[in-house]
């Protein structure tokens, strides 16, 4: 039996149980341990420690064996019980309880630090998940059931190397590539086939290094996207490929009802048109409507059962490797016997071999009527037929007929022309050839770049082993050598082709589309051997087939984007059979499927796909050469063959591709994918991914950051960098959310804002409250739409706090150099003389640190972000300059849609000595050169005799400054006197207007009271007899300091003026005057202040941090 492991814990000896009773429990408990051992056994030895804490150990003469270290002594009841923390029995112990003695100083941490054994008992286990079933993240979690399966078994061959083989060859070998060759000639034709592998063969390289970087869930290129690139990159590329592999599914079922109507049973056709004019129409809609049938049976067949599906993958598979041999044996035929198929040729343009019924003179009447009006002889014909003669050519020359040499150059068409054969002599006319004559004609315009965007889906597929990394025995090594290996040998067939199909076909058989001039044989069937069906018939099921792998395909994607929930609107699409069979990403693929064969042409289906396939392999090669570049600690890739350089040259080439191949797609492609970008990113789930994006941004940051370091900013690059100071009442709500309103409108968006809060406490307690308070300041950031950082600082003391803030805010040259702060609340009816003390000590400290100061008062009344102000003025008062930052503040406000209709007002204030006018015109010149336009006013201050409301007032200030200092008194006591203080000023109407001491404020209408020496008296006289102690009775002779009374006689003054001035404007900028350098004076300083901003209703008290940040120069 294995011993338990329990903590002690001391009780009262009457709570104690026997320890009969609890050692049923302890039998009964010791051995199960599922997954972390040692956490199952912390947790397991709580409630053991509850009812056992007072086991004392007696083998051995009563705590022979105890452990010094973990042993704990109760006195209780005057007996000492030593209880240990390890138990002796009688029984052996195992291992686990000598590994868990051997780890206990780690005891406590088992439960998020598990034991190694633990770990990697875990990871043994990992199974992967079938695609887009769940995510792997949420398969590692820890209290999640593993189901058992069958362990994935496939191989190299079987899992990537076939799939791929079976993905890459489809419909374009079969139906295009001779037409490719034929008018793009052989060394054009290799140009391209070769650019189009390369690109391959690169985003394959990449793709092997992301794939072996880790485990790879079943996902294939969307998961390796989006967790190398992040979901904004990861959602765009992965709705590209889902539209991508769509597309393919769509141009596949195109091509397979291209054989049935063209080559299998012609007469099936619907729609038919006696005029040659509409027979391209009739076509269309013949594709169009057994398209559709088809799309509908091949979506029935996946949405029955995908195993179906997989069955019937290897008999297609059969049928194209079957295919892709007939065509190699018939060119080796062909060098010794060619087969037989004549082309008819009038002078050198090519006859439709549809008209040629046999060899006798029925064919010369046939064609007789083609070209001519009547089946005389002397009927009127056609001056080319009368011109040129008859000749009939082989078709399949042959490998050693040297035919190569006619085709290695290039032979492009317009829509209409007539294919011709250049080496054949003709008698040529200036007339084009008439659609009614039996040509073989061009049905569209060629070029080079048409073909590259025709012939690139022949090379996609390569995902096709990454995709089923879920069913492989060893996905790191499989993936890279199953998917190089496919690419190589799909390559060296495409490029053996190109050149088999120029040496042994005639160029007017290759550049024949649709195989006219064979009598509507498939032109590839025409070399194979022993019979064209063999192509025909193989090519036909390798199209279905391909078509039903990627309806099987594309609904798994979108299932596996709309799981990772980054796109809201498709996470319907998440939903499926109970089997996670995705039901509704099937019908969405079937629908989006429905629109590429309503386009009905494989021409026009093919670039569209061509385009999203290479920009998932463009962002691929990205996230590869990122996280090369980037050197993340986590990039370790298995396969070790990769190279940044390679990958840059596989997203160029890719780039390159789908700009080639069709500009206006691949513009259209790009808008789409920008598109889903931006809505993931702004409505998307956040998602961490580690992606090398978030690896981007680090690296770019730490650069400028680094650059920033050089020095400090110049005045022209001077913005306010603000660090908002907040405070969170006891519910942890912000008691001045309109502070952010306000700094979010001064930065306009611009700039670095940090939110910031103090929560007293010790660090180690009050983290969970530090975290909470941390998500207020994020939520409402969110709210006020504020861009920024918030920074929570667990201090014994506020003020404290806030100083090691100020002083550790931001990094490196993103620092804040303006802080913001609000204006303590009532802070003269306060119990707590704390809150304003902390306010000056935090002027004081931004001033130490040469910081700007901003100090809204009555913040409460400044307009919100949704309200608008009406036409008014900011006014600024410029009574002492310091740096500028009062002419700086309007134009940074007026940025904003809520102060934009405001003009802009500066006052300053001149003395008796000082030439008033010329200040004006000084002024006007210096906002000229500043490019600020506003209206300049200067005030002229006259020396005046310090008034009896003066003096009082500063005698009131004095008064009560003293007596808070003087008094020890009990709480009562001090109450009362404080309240007499309220009383005194309440009655000398000392409150500010509007001002945020609201329980000071009696709502009415406050008269300014101008004190006389008879009232004065009058007062005194009234009140000197009030139930006061002695030592305040004493106070009401003091004398006002001298010093104090110039201060007070200049508040007043300057209020009066600013109120004459400025009693209608939206808000009044001022000058803020710097905190007393002795302490005692701080409630003199508040007093100050408060007379300075009374009876305005919105004030910014604005404190320069020491250096200029305006400029004249440009």
């Amino acid at each position: 039996m294995a011993s338990v492991r329990f903590t002690v814990t001391p009780t009262k000896a009457e709570d104690l149980p026997g320890l009969s009773d609890t050692s049923p429990d302890l039998s009964s408990r010791s051995g199960a341990r599922v997954r972390f051992g040692s956490r199952e056994s912390v947790n397991r030895s709580e409630p053991l420690s509850e009812t056992s804490g007072g086991l004392t150990t007696t083998a051995g003469g009563g705590g022979g064996t105890e452990t010094p270290e973990h042993s704990n002594t109760d006195q209780g009841d005057g007996n000492s019980k030593i209880s240990s923390v390890y138990i002796n029995n009688s029984h052996g112990m195992d291992d686990d309880d000598f590994y868990d003695r051997n780890l206990a100083l780690f005891e406590e941490e088992m439960d998020t630090r598990p034991k190694v054994s633990s770990l990697l008992n875990r990871l043994a286990n990992y199974t992967n998940l079938t695609q887009g079933a769940k995510e792997h993240e949420e398969a590692e979690s820890i209290g999640e059931k593993k189901k058992t399966g069958k362990s994935p078994q496939m191989g190299t061959f079987m899992g990537v190397y076939l799939p791929c083989l079976q993905n890459i060859f489809g419909v374009i070998l079969f139906l295009r590539l001779t037409w490719v060759v034929g008018t793009a000639g052989v060394l054009q034709a290799l140009c391209i086939v070769f650019i189009c592998c390369c690109c391959t063969m690169l985003t394959a390289i990449s793709m092997s290094a992301i794939a072996t970087n880790g485990v790879v869930p079943a996902g294939g290129s969307y998961f390796m996207i989006s967790r190398s690139l992040g979901p904004e990159f990861g959602g765009a590329v992965g709705l590209c490929f889902y539209l991508g592999t769509t597309f393919a599914g769509a141009m596949y079922i195109l091509g397979a009802i291209e054989i049935l109507l063209m080559y299998i049973a012609p007469k099936a056709a619907i729609f038919e048109s006696k005029h040659p004019d509409g027979e391209g129409a009739a076509m269309l809609n013949n594709m169009r409507v057994y398209g559709s049938i088809c799309l509908l049976l091949m979506s029935l067949l996946v949405f029955v059962g995908v195993k179906y599906v997989n069955k019937l993958a290897s008999i297609f598979l059969a049928c194209v490797i079957v295919s892709i041999i007939s065509i190699y044996i018939g060119a080796l035929v062909s060098a010794f016997k060619p087969p037989n198929f004549p082309v008819c040729m009038l002078g050198n343009r090519t006859i439709n071999g549809h008209e040629i019924y046999d060899k006798t003179i029925t064919r010369t009447t046939s064609l007789w009527k083609q070209f001519c009006q009547g089946p005389e002889l002397n009927s009127s014909c056609d001056e080319y037929f009368m011109t040129n003669n008859f000749s009939e050519i082989e078709g399949i020359p042959g490998l050693a007929s040297g035919i190569i040499s006619e085709n290695v150059w290039s032979s492009y068409l317009s829509k209409g022309d007539v294919v011709e054969k250049g080496s054949l002599s003709s008698s040529h006319f200036s007339h084009p050839a008439s659609t009614h004559q039996p040509y073989v004609f061009a049905d569209i315009t060629t070029s080079f770049t048409l073909l590259v965007g025709i012939f690139f889906p022949s090379v996609t597929g390569i995902m096709a082993g990454s995709n089923r990394s879920g069913d492989l025995k060893d996905a790191q090594r499989s993936i890279p050598i199953g998917t190089i290996l496919a690419i190589l040998t799909t390559s060296i067939v495409y490029l053996s082709n190109v050149i088999l199909f120029g040496a042994c076909i005639d160029g007017v058989v290759l550049r024949d589309k649709f195989g006219d001039s064979v009598n509507g044989n498939l032109v590839v069937g025409t070399l194979a051997w022993p019979t064209p069906w063999v192509i025909v018939i193989g090519s036909f099921f390798s199209t279905c087939g391909a078509g039903l792998q990627s309806l099987t395909g594309a609904p798994r994607l979108l299932q596996a984007i709309a799981k990772d929930n980054i796109i809201p609107f498709l996470r319907v699409f998440g939903h499926g059979k109970a089997n996670g069979e995705p039901t509704w990403a099937l019908l969405l693929t079937a629908l989006i499927a429905e629109l590429g064969i309503l386009i009905a042409s494989l021409d026009l289906v093919a670039p569209i796909l061509t385009m999203f396939f290479l920009m998932c392999y463009l962002f691929v090669n990205l996230a590869c050469a990122l996280q090369t570049l980037l050197r993340t600690p986590n990039w370790r890739p298995r396969f070790s063959y990769y190279h940044w350089t390679l990958s840059f040259l596989g997203m160029t080439i890719c780039l390159a591709l789908m700009f080639i191949s069709s500009w206006y797609y691949a513009i259209v492609a790009m808008v789409i994918a920008g598109m889903i970008y931006k809505y993931i990113e702004y409505h998307g789930a956040e998602k961490e991914w580690g992606d090398g994006i978030r690896g981007l941004s680090l690296s770019a940051a730490r650069y400028a950051l680094l650059r920033l370091e050089e020095g400090p900013p110049h005045t022209k690059n001077w913005r306010p960098q603000l660090l908002v100071l907040l405070k969170l009442d006891e519910d942890a709500h912000v008691k001045s959310p309109r502070l952010l309103t306000f700094a979010s409108q001064l930065k306009a968006g611009k700039g670095l804002t940090i939110v910031g809060t103090v929560v007293s406490g010790n660090f180690l307690h009050s983290y969970g409250e530090a975290l909470a308070a941390e998500q207020t300041l994020k939520h409402l950031m969110d709210k006020e739409r504020v861009k920024g950082f918030c920074q929570c600082i667990v201090a014994q003391k506020p003020r404290e706090g806030i100083s090691h803030m100020i002083q550790s805010s931001g990094l490196g040259g993103m620092k804040p150099n303006t802080v913001v702060m609000g204006w303590p609340h009532a802070w003269r009816q306060s119990e707590d003389p704390q809150a304003w003390k902390t306010f000056i000590n935090t002027v004081r400290v931004t001033t130490a640190a040469h910081l700007a100061l901003l100090v809204p008062k009555n913040i409460s009344l400044f307009p919100s972000n949704s309200e608008p102000c009406t036409e008014g003025y900011i006014d600024v008062w410029w009574i002492v300059h310091d740096g500028g930052m009062l002419m700086l503040l309007p134009f940074l406000l007026r940025q904003h849609k809520v102060w934009r209709k405001c003009g802009m007002r500066i006052f300053t204030v001149a003395q008796m000595e000082d030439n008033s006018i010329q200040m004006k015109k000084d002024l006007a010149t210096f906002l000229y050169h500043l490019r600020i336009e506003a209206e300049v006013e200067v005030v002229e201050m006259h020396d005046s005799d310090i008034s009896a409301y003066t003096y009082e007032r500063t005698l009131m200030m004095e008064q009560r400054s003293q007596m808070l200092r003087q008094m020890r008194l009990s709480k009562s006591d001090r109450e009362r006197e404080a309240q007499l203080v309220k009383d005194r000023n309440s009655m000398l109407r000392l409150t500010s207007i509007g001002s945020d001491d609201d329980d000071d404020t009696d709502g009415g209408e406050r008269d300014r009271m101008t004190w006389t020496k008879e009232k004065t008296s009058q007062y005194r006289a009234t009140h000197s007899g009030c139930s006061t102690p002695e030592g305040f009775r004493d106070m009401l002779s003091i004398r006002p300091d001298h010093s104090n009374v110039r201060r007070m006689h200049t508040a007043v003054k300057l209020n009066e003026v600013i109120v004459n001035k400025s009693h209608d404007a939206r808000v009044v900028l001022l000058n803020m005057p710097g905190p007393p350098r002795n302490q005692e004076g701080d409630e003199n300083y508040m007093e100050f202040l408060e007379v300075l901003t009374e009876g305005l209703e919105r004030v910014l008290l604005v404190r320069g941090g020491g250096s200029e940040v305006i400029t004249i120069y440009s």
